[in-house]
């Protein structure tokens, strides 16, 4: 009886389809480099540099809030800007749901895509500034500096979508497994979420998002809490803010992991990277190190950068960040 096939057949069309795939991701990486203005808007990166400094100058807290608005888009449908884009008759839009209602910094963005449209129309897109945007932000905030070289050429989506809002963008209600799942579906271990956590090194969260863990949680030290029931009353008071690391507000560093060794975490998901449970060795590890800690933070913005980017032919160079071409 002949065989139905041939292993040799078999392992030729396995190792046709390896190389297949390897081409198609290669083909898709090769269209993001850190070159890619380099000819087509020599300026772009300077510019974007010099008008994230005059904001963060301006106010310090622009810098985080620039830095969560990329966080934001990447993590639905990927990095294509779509955050950015307003509602229209038919779609209302991913700034306004749930967790994106309190992004800000688009004005900051739309400075930065005048200024480049005026200098080279129509090439820079609006993902690709606020990735470099986000960098910039850590850059200017930090000490030590924390930085990455970030890879560019995506390009713009055309639509958003409020309903992929929903289930993409971890709450600050999660528990650490809830945290963990939500990440590991972007394709992060759980080390990789706690080094991009340190994004709460600098920014500040509204009452509403903290107001039961100051009441009600029994892992935060007492004069902590004690000093945010002040800032935040048990009724009213939903949109007072404080600080997300009670220590270093404004600067880019280490202190928010020790501030969770001490229980000082502000929101419920972030004590929950320090209560017990797995992650507890690396919070004390970043607490301890800020050189390792600034490595696997960069090497997460990066890897962040690449999710799901529009590229080649794919999308549009919009003209305008909040509405399609």
């Amino acid at each position: 009886m002949s065989p139905l096939f041939s292993v040799p057949s078999v392992l030729t069309t396995i190792i046709k389809s390896c190389l297949l795939f390897s081409l198609l991701v290669g083909m898709v990486s090769a269209q993001l480099s850190s070159t890619f203005y380099a000819k087509s808007c020599p300026n772009a990166l300077s510019t974007i540099n010099s008008a994230i400094n005059s904001a963060i100058s301006s106010e310090a807290r622009m810098g985080a809030s620039l830095i969560r608005l990329h966080f934001h888009d990447c993590f639905v449908n990927g990095c294509d800007a779509s955050v950015l884009l307003d509602k229209t008759a038919t779609e209302p839009g991913e700034k306004n749901v749930g967790p994106n209602a309190s992004l800000r910094g688009y004005e900051v963005i739309d400075t930065i895509k005048s200024q480049l449209e005026n200098l080279c129309p129509g090439v820079v897109s609006c993902a690709d500034i606020l990735a470099v945007a986000a960098r910039d932000s850590a850059v200017a905030l930090s000490a030590p500096i924390w930085s990455w070289t970030v890879d560019l050429g995506r390009r713009d989506s055309a639509t958003a979508s409020s309903a992929a809002v929903t289930g993409n963008i971890p709450l600050p209600t999660l528990d650490l497994s809830g945290l963990i799942s939500a990440f590991s579906k972007k394709g992060f271990t759980a080390q990789e979420m706690v080094a991009l956590s340190g994004i709460h090194s600098v920014g500040q969260a509204s009452c509403r998002n903290f107001r039961t863990r100051i009441y009600n949680e029994t892992n935060i030290d007492s004069s902590y809490a004690t000093s945010l029931k002040s800032v935040c009353p048990s009724t009213g008071g939903d949109n007072n803010l404080a600080p997300l690391d009670v220590t270093t507000p404004t600067t880019f560093d280490n202190a928010y992991y020790t501030n969770l060794i001490n229980k000082k975490g502000l929101l419920h998901s972030d004590q929950q990277l320090f209560s017990g449970g797995s992650t507890d060795s690396i919070v004390t590890t970043y607490s301890n190190n800020v050189g390792n800690l600034i490595t696997d933070f960069a090497n997460a913005m990066v890897k962040m950068g690449r999710l799901s980017p529009l590229t080649g032919t794919s999308g549009q160079i919009r003209k305008n960040c909040r509405t399609a071409n």
